[in-house]
Formats: structure tokens, C-alpha cells, sequence
């Protein structure tokens, strides 16, 4: 225990160097985030400077930090939105770790180290920091839908640590990971969350609505620390991280209704302790450590940067967020962090790692905290530039397949086409799951077939491994046939419920957009498949080149989707026609004030797979009048794409898909396609 001298001592060291730092970043334009850790640098062992805190208290003070910031986080999410964006956070969160788990454990192999030393590389890379997150989005303002799905990955990323961090351990410790031990922590996992929900929903927000009307403010912050380190040490206590137990405090809170009146008290406790969290970080850079293992940590800060960037993006998109918004999620989780190095830490303490991983992780987290507030500055402009020189057939598919999204969950399901779902789900994770066992086990056990056949039959042992694995393949043929059929099945049922198929007969106008989509529903299934079959049997596979064979799997399914997409375009051109014939018509009806939106109403109907398309009127005083298309980045900007325009000015000219050349003229009409939210914002910004 710290004597009162000492504390106060450390305490002020912290604070007044913090101080000094934060203001020079300040005065520099830059965050002050890298103040705090510079601070931290100061004031740890590592540099010869006659100023050094006590390690211990700091990071102590430190853990006090990361709760508050994850009961403020859990303020904003209630529990209903946290399930709600469960479904498609958690496909995006399950894809982006399975990928950096494969990335983390390739780039172990490559520098020498050991499996189990890969194994724990991949999960310290695998898991993004959402104290550095938080903080970076409160000083750049970030909010909307980016904050949203980059908490909602966060969030289910926390969970899956956890169960990385149990599987490490068993695994470290005894050297064997089972099935039966995952499915025992998974379980109990999921039993402690539904306690601590279900119980605190009965009790806290009945107590904080009472607390806060007796309007105290003083009583209610107390109540609401109170309720915060209560969930930190129910989660502890079951062996969890105080930061999930927090999070779920703060949601529980949130259903009291009172979330404002407590954030506005909370506020100002969370960032003093915060401040202290990042200087704890920077005490742990050892700049020694750096010059020493430089080449692993450019490596791995290589790998962390764009590994994420590629496959939270990818992601994000897939399930449904704009070219937009995805590559802002996918920038701003860049990074690793206090995940990362409990991590190491669990390796080290056993001794399945050497201890120079462990500085390795931290230099990395150094390295992409200090890059994480210019990745996020930058993600905006990277997005209109890479929309802006992608193929026009690209540019058509990423501003509808967001609408498609929307509408296919937006669509009423009959019962009998949920129940086919839930059982092509099924199907596909059992295989999935026979596919596993069977690698993991020809993998395990070949040396010891070898011996029985060649003990049996005198064959060489050569010959007998390549008739296992010829036998291997046989065996699996049936199960990735069966595999890639089911997920084409499934996203056809999925893609219907977007854009029905036509009546027997009929002309199906939707073919184009609905094969778009049902490609693309299919790689991602197929991917969100491969990703975590390739990161579970990747280490037993030492020397198989299985990475070729994801290759060639993605390359065989963008030359699929490239032809859809083409298609896609030539029905997006017809329905520009479609749709540049009832602008005229109805400004011929209305000459003096067009308002053509009544004669849209048909148009997706006639082609459906446009996003339900709007018209919009470009005012003569709007700020867009007299500038191109590409000054104005709308499509960049807000998702939504120019299907036409309608000029009345010069006698009704029609542009159909307009490129970035055309100039905007007041009194044009645009018809514009894209999703509920990328429409409101185009109105919002033409008006």
C-alpha cells in the first residue's frame, strides 16, 4: 500500500508534466492524446530523466480510467441497440479478428518465431483499443453512423478477446486446446452476460430513475460510480475484464432514461482518470526496446494498419454501411491496445512467449496510437478520392447495394422463409465445423497413420502422406461442395426478400441488381466461412500453402462479381432512361414549378433494384449552382448517386449517368438512388 507522501508525490508528477505536454500539443495543432503519452515517456523508467512515478500506482490509477470510459460508452448504447446492431457488427467484428488472427500468426512464422509465439502475435493484433478510440473520436468531434459501427465492432471484439484471452491461457498453461474448452468458456460466457442483464435490468434502472428525481446531483454521481465499479467487480470476480463489466453498467443505466443528466457528471471523473491511463501507456515505451526489435515492430504495425484498415472496411460495407463510412471505421480501428497487453502478458507470465514480445506489442500500440488521430483526419478525403477512381460499373454498385440492404431487412419475412434461413445457417456451420475437424485431425494424426500403413502395407512413407492427403481431399470435396452451394442458397434467400423474383411468365426486370447482390451475398458468406476456418487450422497447416487457396477463391469471385456489376450498370442505365422520360413528362404537366415526385412513384417498379429513386430539385441559390459534379462530391460525400439529370432550361436535356464533368444549374433536376440515409443527405446538401 502507497503511503499518503508517496501518492501525492506520484500523483502531482503525473498530473503537472501531463500538463506541460498536453498544452505544447495543444499550441502544435496536434492531439493531445500524444501529450499524455509523452508524458508518460518522461516520467516512466525507461529514459534517463530524474523524474520517475511508481509504475504500479499509475497503472492502478489507470484501470479506474478505462472503467468510466467504458460505463460513458455504455450510457450511449442501451440495450436494445446493442443487440440491434449486434447482428451486423458481430459478422463484421468475427471476419476482421479471424483475418488478423491469420495475418498475426503468417507474420510470426515469417520472423522466426515459434507456432504457439505466432499464435499469441495474431491475437495481440487482432484486437483494437476503444480507450484510444474514444478519445481520438471526442477530440475530432466523430459521431453518427461512424461512431456507431465502430463501437458496435468494438464491442463484439471485447467479447471475442475474452474468449482469446481464456483459450491463451488454458493453452499456455497445459499446451492443448479442446473443443470441450471452448464450448465450457463460450457458455459460460454467455450465462455471467445474461445474469448480469437480466438481473441488473429489474434493479438498476428502477434506482437511478428514483436517484436522479430527487434531484441531487452530488447523490446521483455517487450512485452511478457506484453502479459502474459494482458491474467492474461482478465481471472480475468471474474472471471477466472490468472494462465489459462497465460497459454493461452503463447500459443498464442508460434504460432509466436519465442518460444526459448522468454523462454531464460523469464527464469530468472519466477524463481525469483517462488522462492518467494513456500516461500508464506511455510509461510502458521503452525506446530501447524499439531500436532493438525495429524490424518486428514495422512489421506488425504494417500488419495491424493495414490488415484492419482492408478487412474492417471490407466488413462494414458487406454489411450494409456506405464506401463512406466503412473506410472511416475501418481507419479509425487501426490500432491495438490494452487487450493486447493483457495478451502478452498471459504468454509471458507462463512462458509460452519470450518477454521481448511483450515489448514488442507495446511499441506497436505506441506506433498506431500515434498514428490513429491522422488515419482518422485522412479517412475522409481517402474516401472521395477512392470513389472518385473507381470504375463506373464499381461506383452503380456501391451506391445501391447499401438500399438493397436496408430494404432486405426492412421486408416482411413469411415463417416459412425464416425457418429456411436458420436451417441453411445451420447446415453451412456444420460443415464448416466437419471441415475443421477433419484438417485439425489428418494434420494431428498423420504421423501416426503413416506408421499404420506402413507398418501394414511397407509402402514408403512418402507415398502413404500423399495418399492420405489425396484420401483427405476426397473426404472433403463432398463438404465444400455442399459448402459453397449452401451459401449461394442462402443468398438467394436473403437477396429475394430485397427484390422478389417475378411471376412464372413474367419478365423479371430485377435479374441484373438481384444477381449483384446475390454474388456479393455469397462471397461474403463464403469469406465470413473461410476467414476463421483459415485462422483455426493455419497453425496446424506449417507449410501448406493455404493462403493460395483464399486467393484463388477471391479471385474467382471478383471476376463474378466484376461481371454482375457490369450488368448491374446497363439496368442502371435503363432506368435512367426510364426515369429521365417521367421527369420530362411531368415537367411538361407542371412547367412553372416542377415537382416530379409523384411521377417516380412507378419507376421502381417498372426497374426495381434502384434504391426506391428520388428527384431532387437543385434550388437557384443553392451553394452546389455553377459547380461540376466532382467539385461537389456527392456521392462521396453522402452515398447517394445522380441516376440523371433534367435540365428545363435548355428545353428538357437529359443526361443519363453523368459523370463528374457535368456542371450543376439551378433549376436541374437530379434523380438520385442510394439508401434512405445517403437520400436525405444528398436533399440536404443540393438544397
Amino acid at each position: 500500500m502507497h503511503d499518503a507522501q508517496s501518492f501525492l508525490q506520484n500523483l502531482a508528477l503525473v498530473f503537472c508534466v501531463a500538463a506541460l505536454t498536453t498544452v505544447v500539443f495543444h499550441r502544435l495543432k496536434q492531439p493531445i492524446v500524444f501529450g499524455y503519452l509523452l508524458a508518460g515517456v518522461i516520467v516512466g523508467p525507461h529514459l534517463s530523466v530524474p523524474l520517475v512515478a511508481d509504475e504500479a500506482m499509475v497503472r492502478t490509477l489507470s484501470e479506474l480510467g478505462v472503467i468510466l470510459l467504458m460505463f460513458s460508452l455504455g450510457l450511449e448504447f442501451r440495450l436494445r441497440r446493442v443487440f440491434s446492431v449486434a447482428g451486423t457488427s458481430g459478422l463484421a467484428a468475427l471476419a476482421e479478428t479471424s483475418v488478423m488472427l491469420g495475418l498475426g500468426f503468417i507474420t510470426g512464422q515469417a520472423l522466426g518465431w515459434t507456432t504457439i509465439e505466432s499464435l499469441f502475435t495474431g491475437a495481440m493484433v487482432a484486437i483494437s483499443s476503444t480507450t484510444i478510440i474514444a478519445k481520438a473520436f471526442a477530440e475530432r468531434g466523430v459521431g453518427g453512423r461512424v461512431r456507431e459501427a465502430a463501437f458496435g465492432i468494438l464491442i463484439v471484439e471485447d467479447m471475442i478477446a475474452i474468449l482469446l484471452v481464456a483459450i491463451l491461457t488454458a493453452l499456455a498453461t497445459s499446451g492443448a486446446v479442446s473443443a470441450g474448452m471452448i464450448g465450457r468458456t463460450s457458455l459460460r460466457l454467455a450465462t455471467f452476460l445474461a445474469v448480469l442483464i437480466g438481473t441488473g435490468s429489474l434493479v438498476v434502472p428502477r434506482l437511478m430513475r428514483m436517484v436522479v428525481r430527487a434531484g441531487q446531483s452530488e447523490m446521483t454521481l455517487v450512485a452511478s460510480v457506484g453502479i459502474c465499479f459494482a458491474g467492474a467487480l461482478a465481471a472480475l470476480a468471474f474472471g471477466y475484464s472490468v472494462a465489459l463489466g462497465a460497459f454493461i453498467a452503463g447500459s443498464l443505466v442508460a434504460e432509466s432514461g436519465e442518460t444526459k443528466a448522468i454523462e454531464r457528471l460523469i464527464e469530468p471523473v472519466r477524463d481525469l482518470f483517462l488522462a492518467i491511463f494513456f500516461v500508464s501507456v506511455g510509461m510502458l515505451i521503452d525506446p530501447r526496446a524499439i531500436a532493438d526489435h525495429w524490424a518486428a515492430v514495422v512489421a506488425l504495425t504494417l500488419v495491424v494498419v493495414g490488415g484492419k484498415i482492408v478487412a474492417v472496411t471490407a466488413g462494414a460495407f458487406l454489411t450494409g454501411n456506405g464506401l463512406r463510412t466503412s473506410l472511416q471505421v475501418g481507419m479509425s480501428l487501426a490500432q491495438i491496445g490494452e487487450f493486447s497487453f493483457i495478451i502478452a502478458s498471459v504468454g509471458t507470465s507462463a512462458g509460452a512467449i519470450r518477454p521481448q514480445l511483450y515489448s514488442i506489442a507495446i511499441a506497436v500500440s505506441a506506433v498506431t496510437t500515434l498514428t490513429t488521430p491522422w488515419l482518422i483526419r485522412a479517412a475522409g478525403p481517402l474516401a472521395s478520392s477512392l470513389d472518385r477512381n473507381l470504375p463506373k460499373p464499381i461506383q452503380t454498385f456501391v451506391a445501391l447495394y447499401g438500399s438493397w440492404i436496408e430494404r432486405m431487412r426492412e421486408s416482411p419475412q413469411a415463417t416459412g422463409g425464416r425457418a429456411r434461413i436458420r436451417r441453411l445457417i445451420r447446415l453451412l456451420a456444420l460443415d464448416a465445423v466437419l471441415l475443421a475437424f477433419l484438417i485439425i485431425g489428418v494434420a494431428l494424426e498423420m504421423d501416426r497413420f503413416t506408421g499404420v500403413l506402413h507398418s501394414l502395407l511397407g509402402w514408403p512413407d512418402r507415398l502413404t502422406r500423399v495418399l492420405i492427403i489425396a484420401a483427405s481431399v476426397v473426404t472433403a470435396t463432398p463438404l465444400v461442395i455442399g459448402l459453397v452451394g449452401m451459401c449461394w442458397r442462402l443468398a438467394m434467400a436473403l437477396a429475394v426478400r430485397a427484390m422478389p423474383t417475378a411471376r412464372i411468365g413474367a419478365v423479371d426486370f430485377a435479374r441484373a441488381p438481384r444477381e449483384a447482390l446475390v454474388v456479393t451475398l455469397q462471397a461474403a458468406i463464403l469469406l465470413a466461412i473461410i476467414a476463421p476456418l483459415t485462422a483455426v487450422t493455419q497453425p496446424f497447416l506449417r507449410g501448406v500453402p493455404i493462403g493460395v487457396a483464399v486467393i484463388v477463391t477471391i479471385l474467382v469471385l471478383a471476376v463474378s462479381f466484376w461481371r454482375a456489376a457490369r450488368d448491374l450498370h446497363g439496368h442502371a442505365r435503363a432506368g435512367a432512361e426510364v426515369i429521365a422520360s417521367a421527369l420530362a413528362h411531368q415537367t411538361n404537366e407542371f412547367p412553372i414549378q416542377p415537382d416530379p415526385s409523384h411521377s417516380m412513384e412507378t419507376v421502381n417498379e417498372v426497374l426495381p433494384g434502384l434504391g426506391g429513386p428520388a428527384s431532387v430539385v437543385v434550388a437557384p441559390t443553392s451553394p452546389v449552382a455553377g459547380r461540376t459534379l466532382s467539385q461537389v462530391n456527392l456521392r462521396g460525400l453522402t452515398g447517394a448517386t445522380v441516376l440523371c439529370i433534367f435540365r428545363p432550361s435548355t428545353g428538357g436535356q437529359r443526361m443519363l449517368l453523368p459523370t463528374g464533368h457535368e456542371q450543376l444549374h439551378g433549376g436541374d433536376v437530379l434523380a438520385l438512388a442510394g439508401s434512405q440515409d445517403a437520400i436525405s443527405a444528398a436533399r440536404a446538401m443540393l438544397g
